[in-house]
């Protein structure tokens, strides 16, 4: 499981002295606790004791969007402290990112991703912009995190034009 091999590497890199792996792969576990916290809380009225926390551990699945979401959140950080001009900080969240893109699946190409789209537009019949959000959303189940969204709106933008 993931779960595991973060928490492995996680004493490698304390052994390393590897400040900011650490902290990155902190941060995840952090946010795995909280949404097994949030899962658990949602769960307490259907069970309890240890059917309640077996349920409430993440799978495979859920954890992978734990370490999506915090991958955008540096990606975001990225793009607004490079417009403020803040190189520094930008540098710190491009390590924390490529701390985290060990335990994410690759993501698509341009090629995979256009291919999706053409098929979508094709399904739905769709020829205008002011259907996008239908394409954006059907795109973003199809990618399954795998695909950034920005490149995928992009590409929806460019073949309704």
């Amino acid at each position: 499981m993931i779960i595991d091999e973060i928490k492995k590497d996680l004493i490698i890199f304390q052994k390393e002295k590897r400040q900011i792996e650490v902290s990155s792969l902190r941060m995840i576990l952090s946010s795995i606790t909280n949404k097994e916290k949030d899962k658990r809380l949602s769960l307490s009225s259907n069970f309890d004791g240890k059917e309640l926390e077996e349920k409430s551990k993440l799978d495979e699945k859920e954890t992978l969007e734990v370490i999506f979401a915090e991958a955008k959140k540096r990606k975001d950080a990225i793009y607004e402290y490079e417009k403020a001009g803040r190189q520094d900080l930008a540098e710190k969240e491009k390590q924390e990112l490529e701390t985290f893109k060990k335990y994410l699946p690759l993501e698509m190409s341009d090629e995979e991703i256009k291919k999706i789209v053409i098929e979508i537009l094709k399904e739905k019949n769709i020829t205008n912009m002011k259907e996008i959000g239908i394409v954006m959303k059907e795109a973003i189940i199809r990618t399954k995190g795998l695909a950034d969204n920005k490149k995928v709106n992009t590409f929806i933008k460019e073949l309704l034009n």
